[in-house]
């Protein structure tokens, strides 16, 4: 009778390689998603200095201090109004979360950008952007948003450009440069398992959390003239 063969034990050199063997293997599958959304995004990502015009500029959301954009949501706000300044849009839609009567993202950013000058008109507020892919799909289907400069810190606009495509949108990503501090790798490290739910959002394509009516702000938007 032949005896099945013996497991090596993780204290043995056989053993202590095959764990070695399955830890390389499970951290290549983790990174997968993270390589998809870096395969052929270089060409489409830019800096607001060389970014090409585009009617819409989208502003994710990134988090509020006692009711006023965060460091990282002003500075995304500041990149879209330069692009706004320089012409390169003509609306911007600021999207974020306001799931809660004390937390509003949306008008935060609209009230930023309002109070710089740009024209109310000209700021577009959707106020169920959970998520990136909710942001993206509703750009795309809810305010019918085609062509698109994507605006978010330079570790996160791969994931907003990889999606946005996924929902049908020509877009380019405008990466806003940060110091690489301890906030800046924590929002790193934080892509990773981001990665792999874009992935599984960009194949499978569900829909937002909320979806609801066609909205016209954009079209208002950009029916309202030249840019001021």
């Amino acid at each position: 009778m032949l005896r099945g063969r013996r497991v090596p034990g993780p204290g043995s050199r056989a053993g202590r390689r095959r764990w070695f063997q399955a830890a390389v293997l499970l951290t290549a599958v983790a990174l997968l998603p993270s390589a998809w959304l870096w395969t052929g995004s270089d060409s489409r990502v830019r800096t607001v200095a060389d970014a090409p015009s585009a009617p819409v500029a989208v502003v994710f959301g990134a988090g509020l201090f006692d009711g006023e954009p965060s460091p990282y949501l002003a500075h995304r706000l500041d990149a879209a109004l330069t692009l706004y300044r320089q012409h390169k849009v003509r609306a911007i839609l600021v999207t974020g979360d306001n799931s809660r009567t004390d937390y509003d993202e949306t008008d935060a950013m609209r009230g930023y950008l309002t109070a710089r000058g740009v024209p109310e008109v000209r700021v577009v507020g959707d106020y169920a952007g959970f998520d990136t892919w909710d942001s993206c799909s509703r750009a795309r289907r809810i305010f019918g948003v085609d062509r698109a400069l994507l605006v978010s810190q330079d570790f996160h606009v791969r994931r907003a450009l990889a999606l946005c495509r996924a929902a049908g949108i020509d877009a380019y990503a405008v990466a806003v440069a940060e110091a690489h501090n301890a906030t800046w790798y924590y929002g790193g490290l934080r892509e990773i398992p981001g990665a792999g739910k874009a992935l599984m959002d960009a194949l499978l394509r569900p829909d937002p959390q909320f979806l609801g009516v066609r909205e016209t702000g954009i079209g208002r938007a950009l029916a309202d003239g030249p840019t001021g």
